[in-house]
This record gives C-alpha cells, sequence and structure tokens, in this order.
C-alpha cells in the first residue's frame, strides 16, 4: 500500500487509553502502522441473522486465535449500514460482516472502513466483480431474481410471466411478494435491477417507477424482509410447513438458487423454480470489512478464516449461497445446482452507480409505492 510521507497521532476510544500513530494511505484513509496497537484480545462483530457464522464456526475461530467474540446482530445489511454511521469514530464494533454491494459503496464514501491487507487470491473473479478493492473481503454471493410455484404457475392455472409487465395484469392481483427495497437487500437488489430492465426495453414511453406504481394498483405485497415475503407468503416454499404461512403469493422475489436450496432440504425435490427474464435479475455479494478505529488485528484474523476453504466451501450448505473460493460451485447432491438458475442476462448496475443513485432510486420508489 501506498503511503504518502506525513503520519498524524490520533487518540482513539478504543477502551485502551494513549496516541496510536496511524499513516493516511493514498486514498485518505487513516491506518494505524501496527495493527497491534488496537488489539485487546477481542473481536465485536456487527452483523444481522447470516446462517453461515454458526455457533461451531465461531466457538473454532475463538479456540485457535484466542480472541474473544462479541456478536451485535441487527436487522439486516440496511441495519449494518446505519450502525456504522451512526457509530462512526465511536469504536463500538470491529468488524462489518453483511454489507453487499449496494451498500459498501456508502460505507466506503463515508470513511467508516480499513483496509483489510487480506490476500483474495483465491476468490472467484465473479465474487470480485462489483468490488475489488482493499476495505472489504467477500464472502459469499448469488443472484437474486423472480420464484415462482410451479404447481400452480403451470400455464393452465396460472401463465408462466414473460415480461415484468405481465406482472401487472389482473390475473397476479395480490399474488406476487416482494421485499421492500427500503428495509431488505433482497428487495434493494431487485429495485436496481428494475431501473436497468426497463432503462433497456422497448417501451420509451414508461419509466422503472411505472411499472412500481402499476404493481402497488395491483395489490403486490410489500414485505418488510425477505424471510416474510418467502417464508410467509410464498406457496412454493418450506414456509407452507411454518405455522404463521399465509400463502397468498405464487411468485416472490427471492434467489435465483433457493429452489436448489429447497431441493436440497427436500431430497431433490422442489415445486419452486426460478424466472430468468433479461436484466430482472442482479448479481448480490456479500462483504466483510473492518471498522475504523476497531481492532483491525482481530478483524483482519476473522476476514481471513472466512474466505478461508475450510470455512467458505461449506457456504452453500451453512448459508445457502455461493462460496466465494475460486473454481467453486454448489453441490450437486439433491439436485442442489440442477434447480439453480445462472441469469443468462442479468442487470447490469455497477456499485458507484447504485451508491450514486440510490438515495433518489428510494425516494422515486417511495413517490411511486406511496404517493402514487
Amino acid at each position: 500500500m501506498k503511503r504518502v510521507i506525513f503520519a498524524i497521532m490520533i487518540v482513539l476510544n478504543l477502551g485502551i487509553s494513549g496516541c496510536i500513530s496511524q499513516t493516511i494511505d493514498e486514498d485518505g484513509i487513516a491506518v494505524p502502522d501496527n495493527i497491534n496497537a488496537t488489539d485487546d484480545g477481542e473481536l465485536v462483530i456487527v452483523t444481522y441473522d447470516v446462517y453461515g457464522l454458526t455457533e461451531h464456526m465461531l466457538a473454532n475461530f475463538e479456540n485457535v486465535s484466542g480472541y474473544n467474540i462479541t456478536m451485535t446482530k441487527l436487522d439486516d445489511a440496511g441495519s449494518v449500514l446505519d450502525h456504522l454511521l451512526q457509530y462512526k469514530g465511536a469504536q463500538v464494533s470491529d468488524l462489518a460482516i453483511g454489507l453487499d454491494n449496494t451498500y459498501l459503496q456508502t460505507a466506503i464514501d463515508n470513511n467508516v472502513l480499513w483496509p483489510h491487507e487480506v490476500n483474495l487470491s483465491g476468490l472467484s473473479e465473479i465474487a470480485l466483480a462489483p468490488y475489488d478493492g482493499g476495505l472489504a473481503a467477500p464472502f459469499d454471493h448469488g443472484y437474486i431474481c423472480l420464484n415462482y410455484d410451479s404447481s400452480v404457475v403451470d400455464g393452465t392455472n396460472y401463465t408462466v410471466p414473460t415480461s415484468l409487465w405481465d406482472l401487472t395484469s389482473s390475473e397476479w392481483a395480490g399474488k406476487v411478494a416482494i421485499p421492500s427495497p427500503e428495509s431488505s437487500s433482497p428487495g434493494r437488489i431487485f429495485m436496481t435491477a428494475t431501473t436497468d430492465y426497463f432503462a433497456n426495453d422497448d417501451d420509451n414511453t414508461t419509466e422503472w417507477t411505472d411499472w412500481w406504481t402499476a404493481m402497488k394498483n395491483n395489490d403486490v405485497i410489500i414485505t418488510s424482509g425477505w424471510s416474510e415475503a418467502y417464508v410467509t407468503h410464498y406457496t412454493g416454499g418450506y414456509g407452507v410447513w411454518e405455522d404463521d404461512h399465509i400463502g397468498d403469493a405464487h411468485i416472490v422475489v427471492s434467489y435465483c438458487h433457493s429452489p436448489g436450496v429447497e431441493a436440497w432440504y427436500g431430497s431433490n425435490y422442489t415445486i419452486s423454480t426460478a424466472l430468468d427474464l433479461p436484466r430482472a435479475s442482479l448479481h448480490q455479494v456479500e462483504y466483510a470489512a473492518a471498522v475504523q478505529g476497531g481492532n483491525l488485528a482481530a478483524a483482519r484474523a476473522f476476514i481471513e478464516y472466512l474466505i478461508s476453504e475450510e470455512v467458505n466451501l461449506d457456504m452453500p450448505i451453512e448459508n445457502s449461497m455461493y462460496s466465494v473460493i475460486n473454481g467453486t460451485d454448489l453441490p450437486e447432491e439433491n439436485g442442489y445446482r440442477y434447480h439453480s438458475v445462472v441469469p443468462t442476462q442479468p442487470a447490469d448496475v455497477s456499485p458507484s452507480e447504485i451508491a450514486s443513485n440510490m438515495e433518489a432510486w428510494l425516494e422515486m420508489w417511495n413517490a411511486a409505492m406511496v404517493d402514487a
């Protein structure tokens, strides 16, 4: 890493006292000259309910590394970003896990992360595609798209949609569940995809917000998060076994490999199918990032552990997501890979474009859904 020629001394409130020598790198980020200066033997992780962070996995890291882990679990990826911004400079956490490519650039722009300096050479090109810089490391990925219940969306009871506009017809009134982009990262990913979908369709008379307004008028089910949409409302997933299942949606926004997950746990049986419409899907990558002012040595050690083959190869099973290790794929067993779709033409929206437009997009989405 290139350094400028001067260093500064900053008093950090880290639970330890004194001055810590820091150097300003070429991106204007202050990094401690000695990463052990912030090492208090503790690792505070701020995250949401990431399934892959199992008790066994965390305990193994503690046993091997000697660090004591404290978990701060929030509602979703958006809450993780809000936490980082709210406590910027307060040093209440060391490592953030779960920011995705619709949130990461905002964290970078607000200077709340530290360079982790972990070697990412063993990771796949697709996992590094949205961001390959030194402020965050990908640990899982997948595509977001529409899923449908093939037991009823069979061409007889319901017609398989061939465009997003099909979902605005009376046939689909009240039968589509989408997590809100204001509170859900899959919902935000899907909304982002729709901006690209309608920017590249053949209809120059309508905007992406017109589709959302039409969906609102067609009684689309908007939920606060993915679980509510998929588990509570969707008829084609494992939610049918849950006590709070409503089952009023035959189409839902989820992962393109969600049918593969269903098949894995259902002994190669699933009624759920991913809908591969051009530009109606988007690649999601989730990241682990060292929090500026935190225990950098501990954060770095955990990132190395998280992307190691020992841990990351288990992501498809432990976290229901693709591993980021180069040359890997979903398991073939129980139809996991067979029932998982890789979109032929996902939406193409860069992280910088997302960061520049997200606030305006959310305002436009809200106006389309609430004020229209």
